[in-house]
């Protein structure tokens, strides 16, 4: 099943519901509304219609095994159109109409940012992907309901300077997009970078929506870095590597994964991105639930799991939840299920690996540790995770993964 602008847009008020028609048990219980909010249109178009798939794909396993907590798992989903104004909106919606009970799957920073003091004024969960600090602190998460399931831009920050030793750089520069994400990302890397006892030659940050950046690319040159760490996104990306190589620039790159990627080397061909160091979290490979995960998503999207590193995040962020879910019990509200997230998904109890599997341990009276497809989702205090890094080589159009990074 492909999840695309078109589906989005017919589901209206729920039309991408799923069990509308309780039977049995879940006749005495209301349903838990899920708000799918996932950027299937803008810059984050590549992951979307992947991420809005796995809400769908794991609710159906959850709801195969019964629920959670006496509850039918209900889906509404809508498009963020990786744009904050655009993703309030629809997330006006899904409170307001759909009167959801928890919103999964925001991507970008500016989006999350934007969303969460709704999803706080409305006491409901927000699970999502973004990489801002900002997210992980009051105000933004002042009542403990907001849950990132990427590394944070600092962690990011902190890999992006690993592999810059690594690599052997001595004179790296900056360029970050001028929002959460992107300033986020290089200064993260500037703070790990100096920490070492070294220094970043040139910062520069940009505008977005300019149709050059020629400007942008002189000042970051005029210091001579051997490479450029950016912090962006794949249409600003594009423009910025196109005239880079139409200048003949003598530099290398590092760049997140959600920039460099198969749709950068579609736009530009191989010989402009050759030898671009491609950065970005990976998956939990290893582990039963991913397995679980890369059948589910090769029989949604036709494509391997691994593709889509975002759509085992919004999987995990039903399991999960829904653990958490029965782990609270029949008629939890929000205070009660969020007290049970870090209890079933971090370490002191049994690994489990699947919805079912941690529902008849938690029924047989056992604590439980959910192992995730997408990180072994340990929470701290903040609600982060932190993946491994996945360190990607661009050579003659294809993505080389050559190592990974533990922060």
């Amino acid at each position: 099943m492909t999840i695309d602008r078109r589906t989005i847009l017919q589901a209206g008020a729920g039309a991408l519901a799923l069990g509308l028609a309780p039977q049995g048990a879940f006749a005495q219980a209301e349903a838990f509304r899920i708000g799918a909010l996932n950027p299937v249109t803008g810059a984050g178009s590549p992951y979307g219609s992947g991420m809005a798939a796995m809400i769908l794909a794991a609710v159906e396993e959850v709801n195969a095994a019964g629920g959670a907590g006496g509850r039918q798992l209900q889906v509404f989903a809508d498009d963020t159109q990786t744009n904050p104004q655009s993703a309030v909106l629809a997330a006006k919606k899904l409170i307001e109409v759909n009167k959801v009970n928890a919103i999964l799957g925001t991507w970008s920073s500016g989006v999350s940012l934007a969303v969460i003091p709704l999803v706080n004024d409305a006491n409901i969960l927000l699970m999502h992907t973004s990489g801002a600090p900002a997210l992980s602190v009051p105000p933004a998460n002042a009542k403990g309901y907001g849950y990132r399931f990427q590394a944070t831009n600092d962690r990011f920050g902190r890999a992006f300077a690993e592999i810059a030793v690594k690599e052997g750089y001595k004179r790296p520069a900056t360029m970050a997009f001028n929002n959460a994400s992107g300033i986020g990302n290089t200064q993260g890397f500037k703070k790990a970078w100096e920490a070492k006892g070294n220094q970043v030659v040139a910062e520069v940050v940009y505008e977005p929506n300019q149709p050059s950046y020629r400007a942008e690319l002189q000042r970051v040159m005029a210091a001579r870095p051997d490479v450029i760490v950016m912090g962006s996104f794949l249409p600003d990306t594009t423009i910025i590597l196109r005239e880079a190589f139409q200048t003949g620039a003598n530099v290398k790159w590092i760049i997140p994964g959600w920039a460099a990627n198969p749709q950068l080397v579609s736009a530009l061909g191989n010989e402009p991105t050759e030898g671009i160091i491609s950065v970005d979290s990976v998956s939990n490979e290893q582990a039963a639930s991913f397995a679980r995960y890369d059948e589910a998503y090769r029989r949604k999207m036709s494509q391997p799991g691994a593709s889509n590193v975002y759509a085992a995040m919004t999987y995990d962020m039903v399991i999960a939840l829904a653990l958490a879910i029965e782990a609270a019990g029949p008629g939890a509200g929000t205070a009660q299920i969020n007290a049970k997230i870090r209890e079933v998904s971090n370490p002191g109890g049994e690994k489990v690996f699947t919805f079912a599997d941690g529902k008849a341990a938690l029924k047989a009276g056992r604590k439980i540790n959910y192992e995730g497809a997408s990180s072994v989702l340990d929470f701290d205090e903040f609600g982060d995770v932190t993946p491994d890094f996945g360190v990607f080589f661009i050579t003659k159009g294809k993505l080389d993964r050559r190592y990974v990074v533990k922060i």
